[in-house]
């Protein structure tokens, strides 16, 4: 089954729909490479599904655990290179709210981030840098 389907808008703009949910996404150029900067660009999106996929994978873990994760969010910082251009280092910065936690639920918590589907499918050149938040 295809999980998208993406029509070039014009003028460096996409707009991407997931096909089983009708929901739409938009991207631009950055502005660093010629475009509006008026969405997420596609490295964005990049670096943005590395912060969503360690916290759905830490969710997946905390409810079947009953470890309460409220409150908890991420921060990335995508750092691109050039020659060639690409992402060059995805930093998410993990803030686990005003839970507490003990030990060996930090460690499930920080193990299934380490190992979602995204950061282990991203290229080894592309440094993740992980930061917990406690």
């Amino acid at each position: 089954m295809k999980t998208s389907r993406i029509i070039y808008k014009g003028k460096l703009r996409t707009e991407a729909t997931h096909l089983l949910s009708g929901q739409n996404i938009i991207t631009d150029a950055p502005l660093d490479n010629n475009g509006k900067g008026e969405a997420f660009s596609p490295t964005d999106l990049l670096a943005t599904s590395l912060g969503n996929c360690m916290l759905t994978i830490m969710g997946i873990i905390a409810d079947r655990h009953q470890i309460i994760m409220e409150d908890t969010s991420a921060d990335v910082t995508k750092i691109m290179a050039s020659e060639p251009r690409r992402v060059s280092e995805v930093i998410v910065e993990i803030n686990m709210g005003s839970n507490k936690f003990n030990e060996k639920e930090r460690q499930l918590l920080e193990n299934a981030a380490k190992t979602c589907p995204v950061a282990k499918s991203l290229h080894p050149d592309i440094k993740q840098t992980i930061v917990f938040n406690y």
